[in-house]
C-alpha cells in the first residue's frame, strides 16, 4: 500500500492515542471526518495497523515486574527455530520477540506477577523447547518508558 502525506499523519496521531474520534482527527489532519474513517478502515484491511491495544499503567494492575531475556538456541534449524517463535508467541506473558545478532539469537521481554511465576515459564520453555541452550535474564528495576510507537515520516523520502 502507497501511503501518503494524510495517512502518514494519521499513522502517528493514532500511534499516540487510538482512541480519537474521527472528528478529533480531522482537526489534525486536514480531511473530512469520513475521509478519516475510510483511510483508517484501508489502513486497517491492508495491515498497516495490525491492532490497537490499551496501554496499561502496570502500577494499578498489580505491579507486574518485566524481565528482558538473551535467549541462545543449540542449533539454528529451520524447523526448531519455527517451533521455538510458535511457542513464545503463545505465551501472553512473553510480550516482545526479537530475533537479533550476537551473543544471543532472541531477546524477549516478558512480564510477570513475580519472579516464581517467571521462573515456571522459564521451566516449562525448557521443557518445551529442547534446542535451548542457555538464557540469560536482566529483571527491570523501573520502568522508564514503554511503548510499541514507530515514527513515520511525514514525506516518504525522509
Amino acid at each position: 500500500m502507497k501511503l501518503d502525506r494524510f495517512d502518514r499523519q494519521l499513522l502517528n496521531l493514532v500511534q499516540e492515542d487510538a482512541g480519537q474520534t474521527a472528528e478529533r482527527l480531522a482537526e489534525q489532519v486536514a480531511l473530512s471526518p469520513s475521509a478519516i474513517q475510510r483511510r483508517l478502515r484501508k489502513l486497517r484491511e491492508h495491515g498497516v495497523i495490525q491492532r490497537d491495544a490499551a496501554v496499561l499503567d502496570p502500577r494499578q494492575v498489580g505491579k507486574p515486574t518485566f524481565f528482558i531475556v538473551a535467549l541462545q538456541v543449540e542449533r539454528e534449524r529451520p524447523e526448531l527455530l519455527a517451533q521455538l517463535r510458535k511457542w513464545l508467541a503463545a505465551q501472553a506473558q512473553v510480550q516482545q520477540v526479537f530475533y537479533v545478532t550476537g551473543e544471543a539469537d532472541f531477546v524477549l521481554v516478558v512480564t510477570a506477577p513475580d519472579t516464581e511465576n517467571y521462573d515456571a515459564l522459564m521451566l516449562r520453555m525448557i521443557a518445551d523447547n529442547l534446542n535451548i541452550k542457555r538464557f540469560t535474564t536482566h529483571v527491570a528495576l523501573s520502568l522508564v518508558k514503554r511503548g510499541l510507537t514507530i515514527p513515520v515520516a511525514l514525506d516518504e523520502n525522509d
